[in-house]
């Protein structure tokens, strides 16, 4: 068809009693894409409500005139679907216009072979329309089907629009609200109401109508009625999908029943089955969910675009081919950013040869990257593998390490907080997570403090570790990297940054700093560290003491600037009303001598307890503190050290630091490096 023309459906075929209308573009670079919509319109051209505006927030009407059935891809490109079921579209609608818009500033020029085709019930084709001349505008529509008596017609339109979904929308009298308060609270909503049980819509349609954000109109109320509150404007901006804070009540007959997975364990009987299985379902995961896999290439310098992923990829290299784990690849605008992966699990060792095999097959081919990937945590300037850089060579190839642990908080981090673009996404992601927090999948993040650590505590116990030993060194390394993952899980579950703090004072050299910590560690049997937790007051400290098998964690708080101090040690104290009676309270005085310091339990008759007896001692603030006892085995188990840090810092969180958004202390300045690398 050519644009203006027009045709009754019931001169191409039978069975036009359903049709669907196919809306499609291609990409050289295959990151163009649209959104389609619909309008249902009345004889004076406006909607009759806002409920008659269908788009991705409100892809089905409740009569199942109009049904939004998401993308399908094709050679060039994708084609997304509209089912359209004329018989019930009420007869109060004169016209369906189909659109489509383009989002974040692009325009419909980026995009080729702009087209629309319509199919009659049986999936026959009927009619075609190229859309041309579209360089500017960021908003299309395409056709618009209409009534001419008993009949439909279809009229190939081509009209582009510069205001994007919303102008257009707003044009045919649909009213808009795109505040950024109540998208925030209509995403929230969302989450809370999709359904994660499985892939119950396709990637383009949110998983329940419940979720829509598209409210009918309220009725004309009646005498005696009560009064009904206005209805929500649609929001075109996107909504993210986030899983359920509430499980769902379970169908099976008991416990025993267990829910059918993706992504199965039982079968892994070895280490090479637990590699090959866990690098192809990561890299499947990473290509077919676009913001998890960009979440996990970003940093290692990949551009955003079209993610393709492989395993068991081989590759020449002298007389021995070579085999990495999997290969991602990355096209934008022509060009490809290619990296191999090497993948170790249940705890095994990267091998220092392999990975110098796979840099020279990198940069021999140009390819950008090495993603080695494993249970253990990469230092700040300390790489888990060391490999030789030909400098003679022009094309330079970046070696980067990925923990599993990490790999789990970017998935948890999406679908538990900052959300994904589908319920089927968010669904994958699950599936993944649950994956790699099986006991079975060896992907369970670092879990073994080293061969130094028994060593180096038996060194203390009687006092014969001496400064300059390297198995100190070794056994504070280990420190650093469970720090970090202890870091990764917290921030994952509270969706917020959790980082490692490092004070200015001990150098910014990380060899240095972490030396002068072995050697303090000889003197004193000490293990130390800091966490910033985004949105709380003070850091979260972490101590071991190796000579009394005691973990201390604690938070230190400022003093309020107005008030009494009496005021302050009861209102402390009732705001840690819930919080474990074990807690120990530390009053902070100025010049560092110790305060009152007493239990919650006994405190709380008497917070009068917390005050100096000198009245004149100035109060600088509060330090909270629990103590436990520690594990002594150098793994991951039950009575393991790692076991017991871990659950220390979440105990000490969710027992004491989430009670303290109530206070709001004055926070003395201090100078700190939070830990990114």
């Amino acid at each position: 068809m050519s644009k203006g023309s027009n045709v009754a459906l019931a001169a191409l075929s039978e069975n036009v009693g359903s049709v669907i209308v196919s809306l499609g573009w291609g990409s050289s670079t295959g990151e163009g894409d649209a959104d389609v919509s619909v309008l249902l319109l009345d004889v004076n051209g406006k909607v009759r409500s806002d409920t008659d505006f269908y788009f991705y927030n409100n892809p089905v009407a409740a009569d199942g005139s109009v049904q939004l059935l998401g993308k399908t891809p094709t050679e060039d490109g994708n084609e997304d679907r509209i089912s359209f079921d004329l018989t019930a579209v009420s007869a109060d609608v004169d016209r369906i216009v189909v659109a489509a818009s383009r989002y974040d500033g692009a325009r419909f020029g980026e995009l080729e072979d702009v087209r629309l085709s319509l199919a009659d019930g049986a999936g026959d084709d009927l009619l075609r329309f190229a859309i041309n001349d579209v360089d500017s505008v960021s908003a299309i529509i395409f056709g618009e089907l209409y009534r001419r008596g008993q009949e439909w017609k279809f009229r190939a339109v081509g009209q582009g629009y510069d205001t994007g979904l919303a102008g257009l929308a707003t044009d045919f009298g649909v009213d808009i609200d795109d505040d950024a308060t109540a998208v925030e609270a209509q995403a929230g909503a969302s989450g809370d109401q999709a359904d994660m049980t499985g892939p119950a819509a396709s990637a383009d349609e949110p998983i329940s109508q419940g979720s829509l954000g598209v409210v009918p109109s309220p009725r004309r109320p009646e005498d005696g009625d009560e009064p009904q509150k206005p209805a929500a404007r649609p929001r075109t901006a996107k909504k993210k999908v986030t899983l359920p804070k509430a499980v769902k009540k379970t169908l099976a007959e008991n416990e025993s029943w267990r829910v059918a997975r993706l992504f199965p364990v039982s079968a892994l009987k070895s280490d090479r089955d637990r590699e090959m299985r866990a690098t192809s379902v990561l890299l499947s995961v990473m290509a077919q969910v676009p913001e998890f896999g960009r979440r996990l290439t970003a940093g290692f310098g990949a551009p955003a675009g079209r993610m393709e992923t492989y395993t068991e990829v081989t590759l020449p290299h002298g007389d021995t081919p070579r085999r990495p784990d999997g290969v991602i690849r990355v096209e934008r605008a022509g060009k490809l950013w290619t990296a191999l992966v090497e993948t170790k699990t249940n705890g095994n060792a990267l091998k220092p040869d392999q990975v110098q095999a796979y840099m020279d097959i990198a940069a021999r081919r140009g390819y950008e990257a090495v993603i080695t990937l494993s249970n253990d945590v990469a230092l700040e300037g300390s790489p888990l593998v060391d490999v030789k850089i030909d400098g003679r060579r022009k094309h330079k190839v970046a070696l980067r390490h990925l923990s599993w642990a990490e790999v789990a908080h970017q998935a948890q981090m999406l679908i538990r907080h900052e959300g994904v673009s589908s319920g089927a996404h968010a669904w994958l992601l699950q599936e993944l997570l649950h994956y790699l927090q099986h006991e079975n999948s060896g992907c369970h993040g670092f879990q073994n403090m080293g061969p130094a650590w028994v060593p180096v505590r038996n060194g203390i116990d009687d006092e014969t570790l001496c400064q300059g030993d390297t198995r100190a060194l070794e056994v504070v390394e280990s420190w650093e990297r469970l720090i970090r993952q202890v870091c990764l899980g917290l921030g994952g579950e509270l969706g917020q940054k959790v980082l490692p703090v490092q004070r200015a004072k001990r150098g910014t050299d990380p060899a240095a700093r972490r030396s002068g910590l072995a050697d303090q560690l000889c003197l004193d049997g000490l293990l130390q560290a800091e966490l910033r937790i985004e949105g709380t007051p003070g850091v979260l400290a972490v101590t071991a003491d190796l000579r009394t098998g005691k973990l201390r964690t604690s938070i230190e708080i400022s003093a309020p600037e107005q008030g009494y101090p009496l005021s302050w040690a009861k209102r402390l104290v009732r705001t840690l009303a819930e919080a474990p009676a074990d807690l120990h309270i530390e009053t902070l005085v100025e010049g560092g001598t110790g305060g009152p310091r007493g239990t919650l339990e006994r405190l709380r008759p008497e917070p009068a307890d917390l005050l100096p007896k000198d009245s004149s001692t100035h109060i600088t603030g509060f330090r909270l503190s629990l103590f436990k006892g520690m594990g002594s085995g150098r793994g991951n188990a039950e009575s393991g050290f790692i076991r017991s840090v871990d659950e220390a810092v979440h105990r000490f969180y969710a027992g004491v630091v989430v009670h303290l958004d109530r206070v709001t202390p004055r926070r003395a300045p201090t100078k700190e490096k939070t830990a990114t690398g």
